[in-house]
């Protein structure tokens, strides 16, 4: 793809961060290897000040936010959880691990993991041939698991895909071949530009798969399956966020289900991107360089009213208020899951 390299005047400035990291913004990638990634797309040597929000590499491979990652404690809720339905279906935790060790290997991953090499047709001649409470209320159980366990792995794609984001924004060329860029605001639209783009793409995505797993899970946690003479279905099979009015934490304040900006942008952001193409006509990125140095790279998200796109006849992709996506992914990011850790938390007190 050609780079677009026109300087555009846009009424942006150098970036605000500029005299505040103008040293080390200035040191060549031969003198130090940098080890934190900015929120401007500038990466660092050395510790960013207190208050401002930065990406570190931790020990488990992930670029991972200094401020607001509730990561560990909303997994921890969710592991207590897949204990908790357990209890609830087999009338006590004791009850299931007596007969844990006995659990043949198809209940748990036939149908669910890749592990099992076993088609449609043969697992429905399995459950039929061991039609028996038992094995009725494991199945039963694993697929209520697996919601929990969608959370689970959707939020780790999500904090997965944040890391890459920055990674990318502050570590990779946009423009290649590498060369002398001249002074001013330009944009281009790369091989680069298309990662970046798809990654926020499927962080909408993730997010909205999100509000879709925790009405699921909070439907199943109220309507839990008591008959077991067969193999029962989910109750909540068919259930999307748009059903959380059938929930009773539809509403509640702190969750996923309270109406706000927040989720409504969500939904906004994901259905453009599912529907109706880009968030931009010609996706692409900024870049601010002064002196041949880079001071910022950014890219725009379009205006929103209350979370909804703003929009004109059939046009909904307008920029007057210059927001800058890279510059409040985090703190969004964060919002979320603190939403999503009070969701899960209070999921698990109605199966207590």
């Amino acid at each position: 793809m050609a780079a677009n390299s026109t300087v555009w005047p846009r009424k942006f400035g150098a970036c605000s961060f500029e005299r505040m990291f103008s040293q080390s913004t200035e040191m060549s990638a031969s003198d130090r290897q940098p080890t934190y990634l900015t929120l401007h797309g500038v990466p660092l040597s050395d510790v960013p000040r207190s208050g401002v929000v930065y990406f570190s590499f931790d020990p488990q491979g992930v670029w991972r936010a200094s401020t607001g990652d509730l990561s560990h404690e909303i997994e921890n809720v969710c592991v207590r959880m897949h204990d908790a339905l357990a209890a609830q279906i087999f009338d006590g935790i004791g009850k299931y691990h007596a007969i844990l060790s006995t659990v043949p290997e198809w209940v748990v991953t036939a149908g669910l993991n890749s592990e099992a090499p076993i088609s449609r047709d043969f697992f429905e001649k399995l459950v039929r041939a061991n039609n028996n409470p038992t094995i009725n209320k494991l199945l039963y159980l694993y697929d209520c698991r697996r919601l929990v366990s969608g959370i689970q792995e959707a939020l780790i794609e999500v904090v997965q895909l944040q890391g890459e984001f920055y990674k990318t924004l502050n570590l990779e060329e946009l423009f290649y071949p590498p060369g002398v860029s001249p002074d001013g605001i330009r944009h281009i639209g790369s091989p680069v530009t298309a990662k970046l783009i798809a990654l926020i793409n499927v962080i909408y995505i993730r997010l909205h798969s999100l509000l879709d797993y925790a009405t699921k899970l909070v439907f199943e946690a109220e309507h839990l399956r008591t008959d077991f003479s067969r193999y029962p279905r989910l109750a909540s099979k068919n259930k999307l966020f748009g059903d959380r009015r059938r929930i009773s934490l539809n509403n509640k304040t702190g969750t996923l289900f309270e109406p706000c900006d927040l989720i409504t942008e969500t939904e906004a952001l994901r259905n453009l991107i599912i529907h109706d193409g880009f968030f931009d006509e010609q996706p692409k990125v900024y870049e601010v360089r002064a002196n041949g140095v880079v001071q910022e790279r950014f890219i725009l998200l379009p205006d929103r009213e209350n979370g909804r796109l703003t929009s004109y006849g059939s046009r909904n992709l307008f920029y007057g208020n210059e927001d800058k996506i890279n510059m409040r992914l985090p703190s969004f990011i964060a919002e979320f899951q603190k939403r999503l850790l009070l969701t899960v938390k209070e999921t698990l007190r109605i199966l207590s």
